[in-house]
Order: structure tokens, then sequence, then C-alpha cells
């Protein structure tokens, strides 16, 4: 299904009955990475697992922002009249979930973000010198998004209201200091460090992910 938000067409994909759960890729993905997890979540909940504009059956664009991606999830929200959703994001949907959470405080119930980061900063110098030489041969505007943004400030944290919980594995490419270092402004806010998972392997195609949001919402 496809749903027009702020110009563009996002796909999504809707499973199960309850009460609403926003799922929400990372950088380069779909809403494909989600299909265990969600297989199981639609047996208590409905859900919602969406592709980003740019990625996966989504419109195609040229250039990325967090706030546009943002806004797009609050205009989707809005046009389905989904109450109170539970949001999750992972890495990129992780920070656009922030976003939204800090534009409006009580458009969601909670929020589950794994391997988000507040600034480019908050990622491993490792990483980041890699994406550069990357980005220096191809001109990549997935990469360039990672490398210039997201510009989160403490005002922004301050401003989030709702339950929140970050995840991030031992092994992320986010700094465990700048999971920490956001959760600390964040004031309902839980974190959880996976023992010996790295960014992505305990959410892609793994239903730990599934026992973590459960945990939780």
């Amino acid at each position: 299904m496809k749903a027009n938000v702020n110009g563009v067409d996002l796909f999504y994909k809707k499973q199960g009955k309850g009460p609403s759960i926003i799922l929400l890729h990372g950088n380069g993905e779909d809403h494909n990475i989600f299909s265990e997890t969600a297989s199981l979540l639609k047996n208590t909940h409905t859900v919602y697992a969406i592709d980003s504009r740019g990625h996966g059956l989504s419109q195609e664009i040229d250039e990325f922002d967090y706030n546009e991606m943002a806004q797009d999830i609050i205009e989707f929200i809005r046009v389905k009249k989904i109450i109170k959703p539970i949001l999750y994001g992972f890495s990129d949907g992780g920070i656009v979930g922030l976003l939204i959470a800090a534009k409006r405080p009580n458009l969601l119930s909670k929020l589950i973000a794994s391997g988000a980061n507040s600034k480019p900063s908050g990622l491993k110098n490792k990483f980041i010198n890699e994406a550069k030489q990357e980005y220096e041969q191809t001109g990549s505007p997935f990469l360039r998004l990672m490398l210039t943004q997201p510009s989160i400030t403490v005002k922004d944290l301050n401003a989030i209201k709702i339950p929140v919980l970050l995840t991030a594995g031992e092994n992320d490419l986010v700094k465990t200091t700048h999971t920490y270092a956001i959760a600390k402004h964040i004031r309902n806010c839980k974190t959880l460090i996976l023992s010996k998972e790295n960014h992505d392997s305990y959410v892609i195609h793994n239903t730990l992910l599934y026992e973590i949001i459960m945990s939780f919402a």
C-alpha cells in the first residue's frame, strides 16, 4: 500500500490488529528487514512497516533530510488516523523517532530507538573515515546524510516527554558514550547495551528485536 504525505508516496505494509506500532528501517534499507519481527508483532499489534522516502518501494528522491523524513511520519500518522502509536526506529529510523518525539511530544505513546545518534560525531571515527572515503568515490546521498546530519540538540532531547528505550550493540558503530549522553537528556529514558552485538545484528531479520520491543511495549 502507499500513502501520499508531503508530496511523496510512501510504501507501507500493514498487518495485524491491536495497538498500533510503526517500524522504521535504517539507511539504504527497507521494511523487509523487519519481516520476522513483524510476523510476531501482528499477533498483538497493528503493525505499520514503512519504507522511508527514497527507500524500497517509496518514491525516489535526490536528497535526504532527517527533518523531512520525520515530517513524513508525522503526516502519515495524521492521514492514517493512528492514535498514539509506539514507534520503533533502527539507525536512521531511530533518529527520525527522536525528532518526532521532540517535535510532537504528544503524538507517540512510546519510542524505541536502536543505534541512533544525535550528531555525526556520535559515530565511531573508523566508520566516519570509511564513509568519507566511499562518499568521495560515489557521492552517495545516503552517505552524505550520515556525514552531515542529524543535529539534534539538548533542547530537542529535553522536549521528549514519552517513555524512551535506547538500545545499541556493544560493538555498535555508534559510540556507547554517545548513547548514554543522549539518554541523559531525556527525562524518561532507559538504555540497553547488548553484549556481543553490533549495529544491526540483533535487528535485521532477528526475532531478538521482537523480544526487546515487547519487553518495553
